[in-house]
């Protein structure tokens, strides 16, 4: 009867093979049976039947009573061959396994962290543990801050370059930390650290957001005092440095650079670094490139004295300089332990800089997506993502919450005796510093992209 039927429905087969080891319609076939499940149920089809006329020529007619028999064999034969395979692919066993299977393998999410209930002053450790990766892929393009967001990257940290593929609808640009200016004699220069120029990278960074400036940070670095005074007191070396930051830009296919100069001379000749970074400006426009300069924190850390870069340094260069990347991070120290960027402290060294509204847009806020792992002995260990997820799930902390600075912090016990007090960036305390900069008119900058939690960038 199983062949008469195989034989006369051309489209309606039923096949049986113990060989077979695939899906069908969504039914196990691991037992070697496959066909339409109306159809081995015996159950009508909606194009045909098994009842009535079966083949082209009218040859074979099949009898009701043959039918029912036909009928009861197949419903028969999937009921034995299904009830074992059911009753083991549904053991609580294996549904316990898949459920942290799929729990492990969850990157992203449907809903962004503020809608998941996560950015608290009380967060658990375990929530952090479990929800750091997940992102939501759907607000990428979204924009909560509608600043300059400057994120930086390194080379020894590969992840800020997937960060920076990622979010890259989020920043306006981007600094990779990669290039070198050093004089190599009287007006002679040379950029270093090319090498780690990747163009592929480069490429798709620009594919996330065709907008992104790629400003890689040009560190005077290896110079002596000497080399300064040399070049200050010279306007052919100031051209000459002219000529070969901007040579270097359009042979790389970068939009431009972040300085960083400033705080090599700690606060001494002032006017005489606000004059070449004027006319480095004027060389890097003149290639329609954009300059960003470097700066420390108007208020220097703990002590509330006048920092190395003041209101009459800004109110010079601000006409000049595209944008000003403020350094307002790294407040504590392994000999005064405590939080990284207090808010008081950040806002104050915006309003010393800009009291007035009018370049205020240029300063990007630092933020600092790294944490310090502070010991009793005056230690400070520099805190990554990676390694604060693992600090969490070895000592399982109660995070605790700093009002004034606005930051989380927790402490522990080393099996030596010795005291650790770990601050590192959370959720509350990013949605704050954002908040921040929104309320005095600033952009962002961030060091560095692949230092913190993949779930920060929804915040952005």
């Amino acid at each position: 009867k199983l062949e008469q039927v195989s034989e006369s429905s051309s489209n309606q087969q039923v096949h049986l093979s113990l060989r077979e080891n695939t899906y069908t319609h969504g039914k196990i076939s691991e037992l070697g049976i496959t066909g339409r499940p109306d159809m081995l149920l015996g159950v009508n089809s909606t194009h045909e039947t098994l009842s009535g006329t079966a083949g082209t020529d009218g040859r074979f007619q099949t009898r009701r009573g043959e039918q029912t028999e036909m009928r009861a064999v197949l419903t028969f034969l999937y009921i034995c061959i299904s009830v074992p395979v059911i009753r083991g692919t549904l053991s609580k066993t294996d549904g316990k396994k898949s459920s942290k299977v799929q729990e492990a393998e969850t990157v992203v999410a449907e809903r962004p962290v503020h809608e998941r209930g996560l950015v608290v002053t009380d967060p658990h450790w375990r929530d952090v543990v479990k929800e750091e990766k997940r992102y939501c892929p759907h607000t990428i393009s979204t924009h909560h801050f509608q600043g300059a967001v400057l994120g930086y990257i390194t080379p020894w940290n590969s992840h800020g370059y997937d960060i920076a593929k990622m979010f890259g609808p989020k920043l306006t640009s981007v600094s990779p930390v990669w290039l070198q200016l050093r004089r190599r004699g009287p007006e002679s220069f040379h950029i270093t650290g090319l090498h780690d120029h990747d163009p592929g990278w480069v490429k798709g960074v620009r594919k996330a957001n065709k907008k992104n400036k790629i400003l890689p940070r040009l560190l005077f670095d290896g110079w002596s005092y000497q080399d300064y005074m040399s070049v200050l007191d010279s306007e052919d070396e100031i051209e000459e440095i002219g000529r070969e930051v901007v040579e270097v830009a359009k042979a790389e296919g970068f939009d431009g650079y972040t300085l960083e100069l400033w705080s090599q001379l700690g606060g001494n000749k002032r006017k005489e670094l606000i004059h070449l970074v004027i006319h480095l400006c004027k060389f890097l426009k003149a290639g329609k490139l954009t300059c960003i300069l470097v700066i420390p924190p108007a208020v220097s850390p703990g002590t509330n004295q006048p920092g190395m870069f003041g209101q009459e340094d800004f109110e010079k260069l601000a006409p000049h300089v595209d944008a000003f990347s403020l350094m307002t991070y790294d407040y504590s120290s392994p000999g005064r332990p405590g939080p990284s960027s207090p808010l008081p402290w950040m806002r104050e060294c915006v309003l010393k800089l800009a009291p007035q509204t009018q370049w205020r847009h240029k300063i990007l806020l630092g933020f600092n997506l790294y944490g310090l792992d502070f010991s009793s002995q005056g230690g400070a260990e520099p805190l990554l993502g990676g390694r604060y997820i693992e600090l969490l799930k070895e000592v399982k902390p109660k995070l605790l919450w700093d009002e004034y600075s606005g930051e989380h912090y927790f402490n522990y016990r080393r099996s030596n005796g010795l005291k650790h007090v770990v601050y590192y960036p959370t959720l509350k305390s990013l949605q704050l510093r954002i908040a921040l900069a929104a309320e005095l008119g600033t952009g962002i900058s961030m060091w560095e992209l692949g230092q913190g939690l993949d779930y920060f960038y929804d915040l952005l």
